[in-house]
């Protein structure tokens, strides 16, 4: 055999030997060491996610909780007397809406101004009194020491009693409707109007027909706002239907 030969030979069989190496199995009794993968659950992780479930679950029992008060507070009664001087608090009010669609006209022509970039930074159609109005009769009231509004389990009690008057099915007209109002909260005030409560009553005094605590009960202002809706559009799509429509309801 000629040298070339041999050397290729040679190469071939150094060549086998090193793939064989390379696929062959490790021997018995050893193991091979991987590196060990690093977890993404960090202690700063950990720490992080434990807060966030910490405040998603406080919050749950304060809205339930909130919302279970809200309804389990009986309305106060108004006398004979006081309920006659008040008048049929769903009548058609050609003043009260009158002040209804000045308002909706200033809130398109600040939305259109914002658009424009015209405007100063918008504070939103409604403030958040600290102090309860007064009128009808009624003194300005203090809220309850500690309370603060909860939009929502007023949302969530609201829902229950739009079922109750057998408006399940139209529960996002509402929900939109008294979004967009007053953001569900019942101490939302009409910065143009004075239209107060969740349903915007204009003027608030006139949820007084629902209970003598309609300044500070979600509850009482739910009651009034969806007798008003069906006194006064049948139902609450009716009531979103005419809202997008005119700008107020």
């Amino acid at each position: 055999m000629s040298t070339g030969q041999e050397l290729r030979d040679r190469r071939d069989g150094r060549g086998r030997r090193n793939e064989a190496q390379e696929t062959a199995p490790p021997p018995r009794g050893r193991t091979e060491v991987r590196p060990a993968r690093k977890s993404w659950l960090t202690p700063k992780r950990v720490l992080v996610i434990g807060l966030s479930l910490a405040v998603v679950a406080a919050l749950g029992v304060f809205t339930v909780q909130t919302m279970r008060e809200n309804a389990a507070t009986p309305a106060t009664p108004l006398s004979l007397d006081e309920l006659t001087r008040m008048g049929d608090p769903f009548a058609p009010d050609p003043e009260a809406d009158a002040l209804k669609a000045v308002a909706a006209q200033a809130r398109r022509a600040k939305e259109m101004k914002a658009a424009r970039g015209e405007s100063a930074p918008d504070l939103g159609t409604v403030k958040i009194v600290k102090t309860a109005p007064g009128g009808g009769g009624f003194n300005p009231a203090a809220f309850p020491p500690g309370s603060k509004p909860n939009p929502g389990s007023n949302k969530a009690l609201g829902q229950q009693m739009a079922a109750a008057r057998g408006w399940a099915g139209e529960w996002g007209c509402l929900e939109k409707l008294w979004d967009k109002e007053s953001g569900w909260n019942e101490r939302a005030m009409n910065r143009s109007s004075g239209a107060y409560g969740i349903p915007q009553a204009l003027p608030g005094s006139k949820m007084a027909s629902a209970g003598g605590d309609w300044q500070v009960s979600a509850a009482t202002q739910i009651a009034w706002g969806l007798g008003y809706i069906a006194a006064r559009y049948k139902s609450p799509c009716g009531a979103w239907g005419h809202s997008q429509s005119v700008g107020w309801y």
